[in-house]
């Protein structure tokens, strides 16, 4: 019925605002009755032709237990937004920086990984495809769980008991690539009270988010560190700072710059 009642709303045909060159936002209610009726999603799209990508830590000394937030969102920057997971205040998993293999791939059947390549063409990957990629990524992330692997949702976010907590709502983040290679954040926020709560953080579940990107067009996605960790900030072109902020400062970013 939620995913009935996603694709519904999304045929509305809520209409995409361009930022800048490349960039794409947009706000819609996760559904339009029920619970999720109050809670709302900022979804951006990214053209990675137009955008490059590059990751970022408030200490930039590659020890990544830096406290980053949105408000270190540098001058030239068009989008900026926590990566990954984070243990004992540093990232988990595979961090890839500037070529430069920071931290060794994490294990985990729903250890997918954000790539970006040299040409700057993006990919997310499962676990068993990173092998392939390890020595070409350019900017890397690992993260979890995986939401969507080539459209299909993965047999842990099928039912109860396979390792992922299906009840358990809360605010999310997920990253997702859509087939004609864009990116697409999608950020949630609790929309009820008039707006005053809207870092509570309450909303999807994991399934109910996998159903919403997958209603979004996304073929393989993932979730970042949601909770009070999600935040997200964009800069339209005439320097306007649109700010989605949390409580809780992470040691790795993803940041989209404009291409020249």
């Amino acid at each position: 019925m939620l995913l009935f009642v996603l694709r519904s709303f999304l045929a509305l045909g809520v209409l995409w605002h361009a930022v800048r060159p490349g960039v794409w936002q947009r706000e819609i209610a996760m559904t339009n009755r029920g619970p999720l009726s109050h809670v709302k999603a900022i979804v951006v799209r990214l053209d990675p032709a137009q955008v490059r990508f590059a990751l970022d830590s408030a200490t930039h000394d590659y020890g990544l237990r830096g406290a980053w937030t949105i408000d270190a969102i540098p001058g030239d920057a068009a989008v900026a937004f926590n990566a990954g997971q984070f243990v004992g205040g540093i990232p988990w998993g595979w961090v890839v920086q500037n070529g430069v293999e920071r931290k060794p791939p994490g294990t985990g059947s729903l250890g997918m990984a954000f790539v970006v390549d040299s040409t700057g063409r993006a990919s997310l990957v499962m676990p068993d495809e990173l092998e392939m990629v390890r020595k070409t990524a350019w900017q890397a992330f690992q993260s979890y769980p995986a939401l969507l692997d080539d459209g299909a949702t993965p047999w842990e976010l099928q039912a109860e008991g396979r390792g992922v907590n299906l009840r358990h709502r809360d605010s999310r983040l997920g990253i997702c690539t859509l087939a004609d290679g864009s990116v697409l954040i999608a950020l949630t926020r609790f929309d009820g009270l008039g707006g005053a709560a809207s870092s509570l953080p309450w909303g999807p579940t994991v399934a109910e988010m996998a159903e919403f990107m997958k209603s979004s067009g996304c073929v393989d996605a993932m979730l970042l560190d949601g909770g009070i960790s999600s935040q997200l900030a964009l800069r339209n072109g005439s320097g306007r700072l649109l700010r989605w902020p949390n409580w809780r400062p992470v040691p790795l970013a993803l940041v989209a710059f404009p291409r020249p």
